[in-house]
């Protein structure tokens, strides 16, 4: 069953929606949708069971990309563009290759069409076992994660789902449908014998990730045979956070083509 995404709309033009990746929220694209919108009609979607948008028991790619549809169907109702990183980057590749007539072109950050390498599942645990209840405020969610999240920029991106309401704090991920469906999230649908996206399709990767490596290269060029891949120099696995400026370059050439 479909669930109806909580999103942002900002501009006018040719319709591109973003999909973020696993933890990430509309939110975090809201600049990189800001500086697109003065060209492109942006729309920037919460997936479900984060951010908005309703929380569900299941949480597999077939499911995104079937909610990405009937977003596109009932907000736009042609062909877009998608953009889709991590795990928004497989949920788009799965809704171009099951229902292509709605991908009008195809952006992917990040990851491939396989099985990823993470760590994120230890994040997940990590974000169970703060003691909620007794944090007053999000600084002492951050400092409950510390012992287990050692990087400080990737504790502040977690620390974002947490929401305050009359209960007090609580999260804005369903981290236990997320745990269940993990492995479903870490890997990728096996598709028919013959199934290929045939639209413009751009792969972007950051140098310093390892989520896109030579070796999906084949999977790339068999699912997608219109596919580039463009590298950006410095950045990792959150290329529009780390590189900005060259990731818009990037996207913006392909969106103008």
């Amino acid at each position: 069953m479909t669930v109806d995404l909580a999103f942002d709309d900002r501009g006018a033009g040719p319709a591109v929606v973003v999909l973020h990746g696993l933890f990430g929220a509309k939110r975090n694209w809201a600049s990189i949708a800001k500086t697109l919108a003065p060209s492109h009609r942006v729309l920037t979607v919460d997936l479900r069971n984060h951010g908005a948008s309703p929380w569900d028991d299941v949480h597999d790619y077939p499911a995104l990309a079937a909610d990405v549809a009937r977003f596109i169907r009932t907000h736009v109702g042609g062909p877009v563009a998608v953009l889709g990183h991590s795990m928004g980057g497989k949920a788009a590749m799965v809704l171009a290759l099951e229902e292509p007539e709605l991908v009008e072109r195809l952006i992917v950050v990040d990851i491939a069409p396989a099985a990823s390498r993470t760590t994120l599942i230890d994040a997940l645990h990590a974000m169970q076992e703060v003691p909620l209840a007794a944090c007053a405020r999000r600084g002492e969610v951050e400092a409950a994660l510390a012992s287990s999240i050692t990087d400080p920029a990737v504790r502040a991106f977690l620390v974002q789902n947490v929401t305050a309401g009359p209960q007090g704090l609580g999260w804005a991920v369903n981290l236990a449908a997320l745990e269940r469906n993990f492995a479903a999230i870490v890997g990728f649908p096996e598709m028919p014998d013959g199934r290929a996206y045939g639209g413009p399709t751009l792969f972007v990767a950051g140098e310093r990730s390892d989520y896109l490596r030579p070796e999906h290269h084949a999977a790339i060029a068999r699912l997608f045979p219109q596919a580039t891949i463009e590298v950006v120099a410095g950045a990792g696995h959150w290329v529009h956070a780390e590189s900005p400026a060259a990731f818009l370059g990037v996207v913006g050439r392909f969106l103008s083509a």
